[in-house]
């Protein structure tokens, strides 16, 4: 069986992540995606038509591979505890080197509206870890830490060391408990 090629638009969003991530976010060019992803920049605005579409895709694909990571991890868990499946994902999304959603900061500075999705998501998640987790109080407590945590990561602003990330981690995982 033959492993499926990427088609165009998969390869132009990943291409933009990485040089979004490599290059910072403000660096974002269209003649840079397409140079990486290996398309004309005719072929580029073909899918993305203007820069604020792509930074739509890639806001899109951001939440719907975290989405996709929880479900996989929840499935794996075999649902015991989703929101411990939660923090762990969340905080080995903020351990990456690089922010893995540096490339947001992009796309809202292109369109305030793209935070319209990430706030949809955001609550979604919230109200599904609502009906799962042990209190409100514990969830609430796991909850802000972990969005805590991604914000430094997101604007670069981590102070916590590893060990201190660490025992957060622990203290949430025991919180869900």
């Amino acid at each position: 069986m033959r492993a499926q090629r990427p088609n165009s638009r998969e390869k132009i969003l990943a291409a933009a992540a990485d040089v979004a991530r490599e290059s910072g976010p403000g660096s974002l060019s269209l003649d840079a995606v397409a140079n990486r992803a290996g398309v004309s920049k005719g072929g580029l605005l073909y899918n993305f038509p203007t820069k604020a579409k792509l930074m739509q895709g890639l806001v899109e694909g951001y939440l719907r591979d975290f989405e996709q990571a929880l479900e996989s991890a929840n499935s794996n868990d075999k649902g015991k505890n989703p929101l411990a499946v939660y923090i762990r994902l969340s905080a080995e999304d903020c351990e990456e080197k690089q922010p893995s959603a540096s490339w947001i900061f992009s796309a809202i500075a292109e369109d305030p509206d793209f935070m319209m999705p990430i706030k949809t998501f955001k609550r979604q998640l919230f109200e599904r870890l609502k009906g799962v987790a042990p209190d409100l109080k514990s969830l609430l407590v796991c909850y802000l830490a972990i969005e805590g945590l991604r914000s430094m990561n997101l604007f670069d602003s981590d102070v916590l060391s590893k060990d201190e990330r660490d025992l957060l981690v622990s203290s949430l995982l025991d919180i869900a408990k």
